[in-house]
């Protein structure tokens, strides 16, 4: 098989999340494709196992340790990488959590890959879910934003993401995590990331999202858990007009992401856009 390698959600090489993409897996085993996906090392790789070299095409993910559902940056990655092969346009992406669409067009920096997602849902969180995650991180309630103004949700775009608003960007500039212990509580509730969240003001937000679950310290993007904060925001009464917000991760990796969730009242679906460039090999 042959891996692209391309980072999502930037501009330049060394921004972004690095994806693997493999535009043809056809009869590809899954023993074959997490093996690749090992080997390749990023988050995520996407592998086109059916209708690869059209538009509508069968997609799999699989992080280094395990396959999961719905990856965001590595399907912006999977866009543009096709539309480099088929022209720009609109793509129909097959996931294990639905179907993706994805359009795809020209802007002057570069290829721009924009997917709806799947109608997405939030709910609280419970103490069950809350209480541990803080104590792996080494925090407190008082950590977190007003849960009046801002509650802690388990949020779902095509994979739960467990929802923490963070009430200062320097706590959020402090993460540290045990990583052995979020994993394991991380697991027991299929949570592929964890976002953590500082709203700094209704069209601007800081991420950042362990991925313990894949074998990864920090996801420097994450579209599917950006598509899950849409879905936050509309079970909050927080979309009554379109809205678009402009999410930035990576900052405290180095490596620079900026994501666009744009939002629209009475549909669930989240759109996520962002550019995605080749990784020179």
């Amino acid at each position: 098989m042959e891996v692209l390698r391309y980072a999502a959600f930037t501009t330049t090489p060394e921004g972004g999340n690095p994806a693997g993409v493999v535009l043809d897996a056809t009869g590809a085993s899954d023993v074959e494709m997490q093996a690749v996906a090992a080997e390749v090392g990023y988050s995520e790789t996407a592998f086109v196992t059916e209708g690869a070299g059209t538009r509508a095409a069968r997609v799999r993910y699989f992080s280094p340790l395990v396959e999961v559902d719905f990856c965001g940056h590595a399907t912006i990655a999977t866009g543009v990488a096709l539309a480099e092969r088929l022209g720009v346009g609109d793509f129909e992406l097959r996931t294990n959590a639905g179907v993706v669409p994805v359009a795809v067009a020209p802007t002057p920096q570069g290829l721009r890959a924009a997917l709806t997602s799947v109608a997405t849902w939030s709910r609280p969180a419970t103490p069950e879910e809350v209480e541990p995650t803080l104590s792996c991180l080494g925090w407190s309630a008082t950590d977190l934003a007003d849960p009046a103004v801002l509650p802690a949700h388990v949020a779902w775009s095509g994979n739960e993401h467990l929802v923490l608003p963070v009430a200062t960007r320097a706590r959020l500039a402090d993460m540290a995590y045990d990583f052995d212990r979020l994993r394991a509580h991380m697991l027991a509730h299929r949570w592929p990331t964890v976002l953590l969240v500082h709203v700094e003001s209704d069209e601007l937000v800081h991420a950042r999202n362990p991925f313990a679950t894949g074998g990864v310290v920090e996801d420097p993007a994450t579209g599917s858990a950006a598509a899950a904060f849409g879905g936050y925001l509309h079970a909050l009464g927080r979309v009554t007009g379109p809205r678009e917000v402009l999410v930035h991760q990576g900052d405290d990796m180095g490596r620079p992401s900026r994501l666009t969730v744009q939002l629209r009242p009475g549909d669930l679906r989240v759109t996520v856009a962002g550019t995605a460039v080749p990784i020179p090999a």
